[in-house]
């Protein structure tokens, strides 16, 4: 489900991407260039990542059909509608909670030393933004979506915080920046490849 959510993404989003990618990754290189700052690449591609991460989640949640359900404005009724397991568990609970994941780790990442209160607010305005706009837009505002949205930005934000202290007790011969590229060009590529292959199977999910 997830890789047909992104492989949609891909295929009706690439002129975006493409053009908003080529102007973002030119000026910042020739920021870095202009103000002699060092190019260290898994720190470039983390960022790149966050800006692919808004721009999909932008259209994830204003390019679809309007709705002609209702809004939702009791906590947890929509949630546990859902019986575990099915289909549309996945896409409306799990969905909602993973969506938000990347969200969390980024905050912590760029925020670095943030406080939990901090990622749960941030996690909390920006589903606001997104229930509201959707609600503007046609669609409808569901109060579950938000709480399961902050339920994955906390986790994204714990994940980041696992990682850092899993980090800072590496060993120096692995706790380096060449290691840290190699990890996350690896990682692109095998994201790359996924999605490649599941494209080029010819399988439509729009």
């Amino acid at each position: 489900m997830f890789t047909e959510a992104a492989v949609e993404i891909l295929i009706n989003n690439w002129p975006m991407l493409f053009i908003f990618l080529t102007i973002i990754i030119s000026l910042r290189l020739a920021y870095l260039y202009v103000n002699k700052i060092k190019f260290v690449l898994y720190k470039e591609l983390l960022s790149l990542g966050f800006v692919v991460y808004i721009l999909s989640l932008f259209y994830a949640v204003t390019f679809q059909d309007v709705s002609w359900s209702t809004s939702n404005f009791i906590p947890f009724r929509e949630m546990f509608r859902y019986e575990v397991f099915t289909p549309k568990f996945f896409k409306n609970v799990l969905g909602n909670v993973i969506v938000f994941i990347p969200y969390g780790f980024y905050v912590g990442y760029i925020l670095k030393k943030s406080k939990f209160k901090l990622i749960f607010l941030l996690s909390l305005v920006t589903s606001l933004a997104i229930e509201f706009t959707q609600l503007m837009i046609g669609r409808v505002l569901d109060i579950d979506d938000i709480i399961l949205n902050v339920v994955g930005g906390l986790l994204g934000y714990l994940i980041y915080k696992l990682l850092d202290k899993v980090k800072n007790k590496l060993p120096k011969i692995i706790n380096n920046q060449y290691v840290y590229n190699f990890i996350i060009l690896l990682f692109l590529i095998i994201i790359i490849w996924y999605l490649v292959f599941h494209i080029t199977k010819g399988v439509s999910y729009v």
